[in-house]
């Protein structure tokens, strides 16, 4: 049986990097379910005194074009006795890696964890088969600046983002726009008030892009849309089904709350999660994954499992993913599958 070896991308988090082997482990697992062939026995090994991701399988070019977008690879060698034979990894980028990586911000969430949970919620969807191929749509009902967002991009996608702090939508915007004028890319951009039942109810931000003037011509653009308003809020703001996934990070507790009923901050992500759900799952298109990451510190994982499955979902099976960020946040990744 061939073997590879995958040697793993250096993080800038220091803390994430000393956790990214397991975390490729699990993620790597996922990808079976995508896979046409079985990989088996992964694990890890010191080659030459660097840690790599080992696993076995008879990889076709599209099982590779699918590992190719394992969100900690960084180059993948076939094992051939002492030696390491390079394979061409063909991830889908779309866009230049600045797109992610521009943006730094007090409470952006790490790129490659980003990656991860909307690779595991890809998976866990519908949609699987469809990954590579474009023409899927994200949601994140709590985008903030659009680390998500731009993920989608990146994979060829169209998305949504919902956001409640206006200056996080302008902040963004001024991002998103100032990126692609650099870039020399075709593109609109309007932030337009949206009303309902004759009273303004929202900030529309909607974005038309293309990754090359031979696609723009050929229509062959994608869609990003952003609401400024309250997640809990969205009826007859976002049409039902817009969305094959959804991927949100939940407030942690700790720097980042959510309003409650009240217009007060609540630090607890279940308060959150119990009053949006029913909200968020219109929205999602049947066979659609949510994919959810979390502080456990200040919410355990069963209390949020629970209220997916009140609402009707069904929690895909998966490797431990729970993690430290910090002394303050342990994070931990629950993806459910929207049956009907």
């Amino acid at each position: 049986m061939p073997r590879y070896a995958l040697l793993l991308a250096p993080s800038a988090n220091r803390v994430y990097a000393d956790q990214a082997a397991r975390l490729a482990r699990a993620e790597l697992a996922a990808f079976r379910s995508a896979l046409s062939t079985e990989i088996s026995d992964i694990g890890g090994a010191v080659l030459g005194g660097v840690e790599y991701l080992t696993f076995e399988g008879s990889l076709a070019d599209r099982d590779i074009s699918y590992i190719s977008n394992l969100s900690a690879a960084y180059a993948l060698f076939s094992v051939e006795g002492e030696l390491l034979r390079p394979v061409e990894l063909t991830p889908l980028a779309r866009y230049d890696s600045d797109l992610i990586t521009i943006p730094k911000y007090a409470g952006k969430t790490n790129e490659q964890f980003t990656k991860l949970v909307l690779n595991l919620t890809l998976l866990a969807s519908a949609s699987a088969d469809r990954m590579l191929d474009g023409h899927l749509t994200v949601l994140d009902p709590l985008c903030g600046r659009g680390t998500t967002l731009n993920q989608a991009l990146m994979y060829g996608y169209d998305a949504v983002g919902v956001e409640i702090d206006g200056k996080d939508v302008e902040a963004y915007k001024l991002f998103l726009q100032t990126w692609l004028k650099r870039k020399r890319l075709k593109h609109s951009a309007d932030l337009v008030p949206v009303r309902r039942q004759g009273r303004r109810a929202a900030r529309r931000l909607e974005v038309t892009m293309a990754a090359s003037k031979d696609d723009h011509k050929a229509g062959a653009v994608q869609k990003v849309t952003v609401l400024q308003a309250d997640t809990t809020q969205l009826d007859g703001l976002l049409r039902g089904g817009v969305a094959d996934v959804l991927v949100a990070d939940l407030p942690y507790g700790v720097a980042h709350g959510s309003y409650d009923d009240q217009g007060g901050i609540t630090r607890s992500p279940l308060d959150l999660l119990e009053r949006a759900v029913p909200h968020w799952l219109p929205l999602v298109r049947a066979g659609g994954a949510f994919g959810l990451s979390w502080n456990t510190k200040v919410a355990r994982r069963e209390l949020a499992e629970d209220i997916l499955v009140a609402n009707g979902l069904e929690l895909v099976p998966q490797e431990p993913l729970e993690h430290r960020v910090d002394q303050g946040i342990e994070r931990d990744v629950l993806v459910a599958r929207k049956v009907g």
